[in-house]
């Protein structure tokens, strides 16, 4: 069978919409598909197979975790066919051509795993350097927004040859436009792994050719630990030139070097190193007031019967074990242990 008869494949679109409908069984979209599963199914495997397959279309929604952004999301049977085509084809292939720390998205890794490696990382330096070294802290600018289609789809080239896939490729990316020839939309699938591969030459100039073994990207979040900071200097401008002259993109202004002894902001927490060497991970302000807010909400809507007890359960779930992975004891007891939920009378 090839990559391409893969997602094609009956069985597999079956599997990739068991996926797809995690959480979302009460989806209008996910009860109509599943009311009409086997044609559906059967349909969408014809369409690929004689490729008369479209997309639907986009429909927008805002979210504001951690900043507002638009979201631009598939329609199901679209989100089936993206799901296929990931797991499949992109997931295995593209996740071997990857740098061990670049961590988003990729299976047996995530925002914990990164936050992991960088603690790691700063024990290890203290061990070896003490707090006489400096963070190179590296952001995209707009990065989504600006990632350039035809410079994609050459990338992809580089490690596809299946031309039926390079066509389905080249329809999803070609399906959205931030600007004219720019641009990948948040909500699809297939957008993660375009986005990890496309900034795949960055990780290689800084692992491949400055050496820096103390790093880790989380998609276009970067953070850098090394003794000297004039050698991270010079990084920086590499890397400045080869996002402008290969990627066509920008560093923004959080693009900055620091000492270590100031810490560092990644993913959502603020990671430093004590007098001792030990590493302490807290939580930014701005999360824990995130937390506050949804908690707040979630005592309100549990009051006017908007949200029952199990979701919020699975709500709490998520914040402790998020929360555990850093020094938050005293942010787990004053705002969660005095959570109290009531209904209205």
């Amino acid at each position: 069978m090839t990559d391409y008869e893969k997602i094609c494949d009956f069985q597999n679109l079956y599997k990739a919409h068991t996926v797809a409908r995690l959480s979302k069984r009460d989806n209008k979209e996910v009860i109509l598909f599943e009311m009409n599963l086997s044609e559906n199914l059967t349909g969408l495997s014809q369409s690929l197979k004689d490729k008369t397959y479209r997309l639907s279309g986009y429909y927008d929604f805002m979210v504001y975790d951690p900043k507002e952004r638009k979201i631009h999301a598939l329609h199901y049977r679209d989100r089936v066919v993206q799901h296929c085509l990931c797991d499949e084809v992109l997931a295995p292939l593209i996740d071997k051509k990857l740098v061990y720390d670049n961590a988003a998205c990729r299976l047996g890794k995530g925002t914990h795993f990164a936050i992991g490696r960088v603690s790691k990382f700063l024990h290890e330096f203290y061990n070896k350097n003490g707090t006489q070294g400096y963070f190179l802290k590296c952001d995209i600018r707009k990065f989504f927004d600006n990632i350039d289609h035809e410079i994609l789809k050459s990338k992809l080239r580089r490690i596809i040859t299946n031309e039926n896939i390079l066509w389905l490729l080249d329809m999803i990316i070609d399906s959205f436009e931030k600007s004219p020839g720019k641009g990948l939309p948040l909500g699809n699938q297939t957008s993660q792994w375009f986005a990890l591969y496309y900034l795949d030459c960055i990780d290689r100039i800084i692992k491949e050719q400055f050496r820096i073994k103390y790093y880790s990207r989380y998609m276009d979040d970067m953070v850098l630990i090394h003794p000297e900071k004039e050698y991270l200097k010079q990084c920086r401008a590499s890397l400045i030139e080869c996002a402008a002259r290969e990627l066509k993109l920008e560093f923004n202004e959080k693009t900055q070097i620091f000492p270590i002894k100031n810490g560092v902001d990644y993913l959502g927490w603020h990671i430093y190193l004590s007098d001792s060497g030990k590493v302490i991970r807290k939580i930014k302000q701005q999360t824990k007031y995130k937390y506050k807010r949804k908690l707040k909400y979630m005592q309100y809507a549990y009051a006017g019967d908007m949200m029952d007890l199990e979701e919020i359960k699975q709500v709490l779930s998520s914040y402790r074990s998020h929360l555990s992975y850093g020094h938050t004891f005293k942010l787990q007891k004053h705002v969660l242990g005095e959570f109290v939920l009531k209904k209205e009378k």
